[in-house]
């Protein structure tokens, strides 16, 4: 969301959260921040779809300022028009319902969304993103940098004055490979914790891939046979393949019990990119890019099974990820980023070889001044078209669908659901943990 957001004062203060009180809120209304049956990992948990209007609809494309920029795929919406997500006065909001915050800290972004039940979906209230670049420099070095935390420092202290505001009666706050591969990551967590008060946990690979399948779980083809989800990150990638020949789950939410394979690629843009660059990227550096990526994909278990599988059967890929929603956006000659016209949006094959063409030889410059890539993404694209190259080689599909939407749809959609089921039984169940 905008600067515009940022007005609101909190009216009271933020208690530091710890772990005699982590069945509380750290915002006083018995919220959590974390989630042990909504997804520790092997556990998905139950809706029918993650809603249309889950993510906000009206933000800016990745060109905008930092401060603004969604980094993934779009940022804050514009000042000309009316913000639709604004959200009303709290005596207004008083009684319509619980809500429900998602932040997801990662190598290159830190994102809050905060959104009540709508229908079988939610309805996005408010949210933030901003590129932090937490992960800079920790693929050589092993260790956050000092500039890198102060940057993320200051995006969380404006995510803790959000949820000040809005006290979601339940959040659910990770970090991902940042946090995961840095020395000092732990650390950096604790630090945050004291100074600030938001209490994040490192969620391991496996539930970063299920929370990225939840999220995008209505995106998937109804008739299609399978699909290949991968999420390219800024430090890891994950690809999941659902393979729905032995029957679909009735629920949108439960998608991830159709996974029959899923990795984490220790490869990102921003890791490419410090590997290799990403401001002069020639065919050849380009090339050996892919090259690299496709070393790890031979890890993939299932790997000649899946290709078997796209061989004989529909399937098809569903990306989520700054790479396709760039590439969605020059496929489709915007002018500025639009959420509303990419996300969802089906690439064939050839208009994904030819937008990969086009970036190619577009210079650093034009990258820069390109309203759908922008000066904080002109030189990590090319690196996650690398990413993109190397999955459409080894599992190759006609068509891709493009999702503006992830981790945190997911977290949100899991945590609602876990409130549904426990309604059903009439009552919380004893000893819950963060987030349930």
């Amino acid at each position: 969301m905008g600067d515009e957001q940022n007005r609101h004062c909190a009216r009271t203060p933020l208690a530091l959260a710890s772990p005699s009180t982590r069945n509380k809120s750290a915002f006083g209304r018995g919220s959590s921040t974390g989630s042990a049956t909504a997804h520790q990992g092997a556990k998905v948990t139950d809706i029918s779809r993650s809603a249309n209007a889950s993510a906000p609809r009206a933000e800016a494309g990745p060109g905008q300022p930092s401060g603004d920029s969604r980094g993934r795929s779009a940022g804050a919406p514009s000042l000309a028009a009316p913000d639709p997500r604004t959200p009303p006065s709290s005596g207004q909001r008083r009684h319509r319902g619980p809500l429900y915050a998602a932040l997801d800290l990662g190598t290159n972004n830190c994102r809050l969304l905060i959104a009540r039940p709508h229908d079988r979906g939610f309805r996005v209230l408010d949210g933030f993103t901003r590129i932090v670049r937490l992960g800079e420099g920790v693929s050589v070095t092993g260790r956050l940098g000092d500039a890198a935390m102060e940057r993320t420092m200051e995006a969380l202290r404006q995510c803790r004055n959000k949820l000040r505001d809005h006290q979601p009666t339940r959040m659910r706050l990770i970090a991902t490979e940042a946090c995961r591969a840095a020395e000092n990551g732990p650390a950096f967590l604790a630090r945050v914790k004291s100074e600030i008060g938001l209490d994040l946990e490192i969620v391991d690979r496996r539930t970063e891939a299920e929370l990225a399948v939840t999220g995008c779980a209505d995106l998937i083809d109804g008739e299609t046979s399978g699909a290949l989800m991968f999420d390219i990150g800024g430090g890891s990638s994950e690809l999941a393949w659902l393979d729905f020949r032995g029957g679909r789950p009735r629920s949108q939410g439960r998608m991830s019990a159709s996974i029959r394979s899923w990795q984490s690629l220790p490869v990102g843009v921003v890791s490419i990119a410090e590997r290799f660059g990403g401001v002069d990227v020639t065919p050849e550096v380009f090339e050996n890019m892919v090259r690299y990526v496709s070393e790890h994909l031979r890890q993939f278990r299932g790997r000649e099974k899946l290709r078997q599988m796209i061989g004989t059967h529909p399937v098809h890929l569903i990306g989520t990820s700054g790479t396709v929603t760039t590439l969605a956006g020059l496929h489709l000659g915007l002018e500025r980023y639009e959420r509303q016209k990419v996300d969802g949006l089906w690439m064939k094959r050839q208009d994904v070889d030819e937008t990969m063409r086009v970036l190619l030889d577009m210079p650093f410059e034009r990258r820069v001044a390109h309203p759908c890539i922008g000066k904080d993404r002109a030189d990590l694209v090319l690196p996650g078209c690398a990413i993109f190259e190397a999955i459409r080689r080894e599992w190759p599909t006609e068509r891709v669908r493009v999702a503006d939407r992830g981790l945190r749809e997911g977290i949100l959609i899991s945590l609602m659901d876990a409130d549904r089921t426990t309604k059903r039984f009439g009552r919380y169940p004893k000893g819950a943990g963060n987030g349930q």
